[in-house]
């Protein structure tokens, strides 16, 4: 299904020469038919490894998806999330080797018409930054092995680093998650320079805190579009609410995103 405000669809004119993209990586240019870039990471980490990376996800999404906590209620277990993720991570030995035969080894796989998408991107040599609250390793691994890390394509997301030996290290970084990834403070500078030129934004994600990516001050000059994934039909209003686009379905694909937002 799709559901739009037209009169917004209208009033901003996506314009090739003059924009750029902000987009989620995690089940928005991924399906939701295949696995994270957090499961891709640990593969090869073993049963318990997994089973133990499952738990957490069971005690976090559900608060990840809530909707009605507190802001900094929300950001605090989130921090703690991604935290002991990492941290089970460097538990359970990760190495460079391990994650690049990982991803390639995982059922990480694009969204429809995703990789098209991105092409067209780069043909017209406009900006996509992926903000991702998932690992930029994963991500620039899947873009690579897949022949589309363009040179147009900027990823911000959490980085792990490995020594000379190949092992990971502690993650000391500032963590990146669901709900305080956005471009304001976590651009080099830049590209912050290359997109304040820029007149209009397309913005896409999977959950409502990913309309944050854009600052609100640049929402009236960016088109957002919700790909919703959980349980659609109890937050569909919230999507409409919050989205300019919404698409379910099977018109969930970036197929129909080309047609709407540049009447291709």
């Amino acid at each position: 299904m799709i559901y739009l405000d037209g009169e917004k669809i209208k009033k901003v004119k996506l314009d090739t020469k003059s924009m750029y993209v902000a987009i989620d990586f995690d089940r928005t240019i991924t399906g939701t038919s295949g696995v994270d870039s957090w499961d891709a990471t640990g593969i090869l980490l073993g049963e318990e490894f997994k089973n133990k990376l499952n738990e957490l996800y069971l005690i976090y999404r559900p608060i990840e998806l809530d909707y009605s906590m507190p802001k900094n209620e929300k950001e605090e277990m989130m921090e703690k999330w991604y935290k002991d993720v990492l941290d089970l991570y460097y538990e359970y030995g990760l190495t460079k080797e391990k994650l690049e035969k990982s991803v390639r080894e995982s059922n990480l796989v694009f969204r429809d018409n995703a990789q098209d998408f991105l092409k067209s991107m780069y043909s017209h040599n406009i900006p996509v930054i992926i903000l991702s609250a998932g690992i930029g390793n994963v991500i620039e691994q899947f873009l690579k092995d897949n022949h589309c890390y363009y040179g147009n394509i900027f990823v911000i997301s959490n980085f792990i680093i490995f020594n000379d030996k190949g092992e990971m290290e502690r993650f000391k970084n500032k963590i990146i998650h669901t709900t305080n990834k956005t471009t304001k403070g976590n651009l080099p500078q830049e590209l912050e320079k290359q997109i304040n030129t820029k007149k209009t934004i397309l913005l896409l994600g999977d959950i409502i805190d990913d309309k944050k990516m854009v600052e609100k001050e640049n929402w009236s000059k960016t088109i957002s579009i919700g790909l919703p994934n959980d349980d659609t039909d109890s937050n569909l209003e919230l999507y409409k609410n919050n989205f300019d686009i919404v698409l379910t379905d099977n018109d969930a694909n970036f197929e129909v995103v080309r047609k709407l937002v540049f009447n291709k």
